[in-house]
């Protein structure tokens, strides 16, 4: 015969309701009186309830994201199934409880007092952080499950009961999540093996250093944790048309491939993006008289040939922007291979030209030109998007200022270029217009320093400012 006893929410202090943030148990679970059932959190601090009585958990009335107060039915327990191997120390609680709980109008409401556990060195009207990047979305209204009397519901598939959770407090839990962190696999270096902020810290570098996010596409889209231990949530369902007309339009199969490169290369490589500007002034002049010289050659000299043709200046002068990663080695190219972002009527493509060191700017001009019309016409073949060491993305004909171009792997470093721009310089006894170029340098934080990027891209400058210099 089973006796079945509702645990309810007990005294939480002041607040009006707190959202469960963990589940602790799931049905089938045996519980013991004073072990913790959830996690709540409120806007100030985090807490774990416990369960009043001792059994076998038949339901559970809240999921993540519930909002529930003080009397919130939290899940239904089975006392007569608890185990019979009890501790002198709490056998006559136990007893008194399940005797109270078989009396046909009784219902228990016991309230234990529940202590508010707060992150160390915060005050109590600032603990834990809300801006959390993957952290759980939660529902606006209570729920209706959290109030009334709960119907038998189906388990939810987390940690199953607390002797198998990782030692961790509820704050460091709420950072695990909010990174995407499976604790399960972090070891905790704390007393007693407890897991801390700092471990889940390390645990993430080594991830990303070691390459552990390789599958990480994967789990966005489908909420799958086999992506290095990092448990990424579900990508959000949502019924656009319900909120208004929609027309949906399939993506273009170079957005599709292009996309899910972007998509592995940003979360694989950690970014740093250092801006700059640059006088071409002087050059912009040079470029123009170039292409009255050869206006019946049919040949258009752009910027981007004088860029590339810098862009190989500086890999010869830091070679290590000139390489890629492979098993933890860094393959120092003796090539100079430079591609280009080109802008289709399907999406974004990068034609590579190969041996720009060897290749003028008439030639580079030439080959740009002849490589963006293949682009256009979707003629491009797999060797003509191959072999790259350095990518250039530019808007120059668009607009913008700086922008954070994603690195193009194996490469490791994109060069991002703006729309020049007139601006006043003082040169020391006046103000003088200066055509200004920016740039965006991103790079591979693995392996450069923001020190070398800022070198590179001084020195990117240099030349773009007096081109004289590409020929010492």
């Amino acid at each position: 015969m089973s006796n079945l006893t509702e645990v309810v929410v007990p005294d939480i202090g002041d607040f009006d309701s707190v959202e469960v943030i963990e589940l602790l148990v799931k049905v089938g679970d045996q519980v013991k009186p004073e072990q913790s059932l959830i996690t709540v959190e409120s806007d100030k601090a985090s807490m774990e309830i416990p369960s009043s009585h001792a059994g076998v958990v038949k339901s559970l009335a809240v999921k993540l994201g519930d909002k529930i107060k003080k009397g919130s039915v939290i899940l239904q327990l089975d006392v007569a199934a608890a185990s019979t191997s009890i501790t002198p120390a709490n056998a006559a609680s136990q007893h008194a409880d399940m005797t109270a709980a078989s009396a046909p109008s009784s219902v228990s409401t016991a309230t234990p007092v529940v202590p508010m556990q707060v992150a160390a060195g915060s005050s109590s009207s600032s603990v834990i952080p809300t801006d959390s990047v993957g952290g759980l979305s939660s529902s606006p209204q209570v729920s209706a499950q959290g109030l009334n009397r709960p119907a038998p519901t189906e388990s939810l598939a987390l940690p199953v009961s607390t002797a198998s959770l990782p030692h961790a407090s509820p704050s460091v839990r709420k950072f695990a999540r909010e990174l995407g962190v499976d604790l399960t696999q972090v070891k905790g270096t704390g007393e007693k093996n407890r897991i801390t902020a700092d471990d889940i810290r390390q645990f993430v570098k080594q991830v990303m250093a070691g390459g552990g996010l390789a599958q990480i596409g994967d789990s966005v889209g489908s909420g799958s944790s086999g992506a290095g231990g990092l448990d990424l949530l579900p990508w959000p369902k949502v019924d656009f048309a319900k909120f208004g007309p929609i027309e949906t339009q399939p993506l273009s199969r170079i957005k599709k491939i292009s996309g899910a490169n972007l998509h592995r290369n940003w979360v694989m490589i950690p970014h740093v993006t250092n801006n700059d500007e640059a006088d071409i002034s002087s050059l912009e002049a040079f470029r123009v008289t170039l292409n009255k010289e050869h206006e019946k050659s049919g040949i258009k000299v752009t910027m981007l040939a004088f860029l590339i043709k810098a862009v190989v200046a500086a890999l010869k002068k830091f070679p290590e922007f000139n390489a890629s990663l492979d098993n933890g080695n860094l393959i120092l190219k003796q090539y100079y291979h430079i591609g280009f972002a080109a802008d289709t009527p399907n999406g974004l493509v990068v034609p590579v030209i190969k041996d720009a060191d060897k290749k003028g700017i008439l030639d580079l001009a030439l080959e740009t030109s002849e490589m963006a019309k293949k682009a256009r016409d979707g003629k491009l073949s797999p060797a003509d998007m191959q072999g790259g060491c350095f990518s250039i993305s530019s808007l120059g004909g668009i607009g913008g200022t700086h922008f954070t171009p994603i690195i193009n792997a194996p490469e490791l470093a994109i060069l991002g270029v703006s729309r020049s721009y007139m601006k006043p310089v003082w040169d020391g006894s006046q103000f003088v217009p200066q055509l200004t170029l920016p740039l965006s340098l991103s790079y591979d934080h693995r392996v450069i320093d923001g020190a070398a990027a800022a070198r590179f891209n001084a020195y990117l400058g240099n030349l773009l400012a007096d081109y004289r210099r590409i020929v010492l």
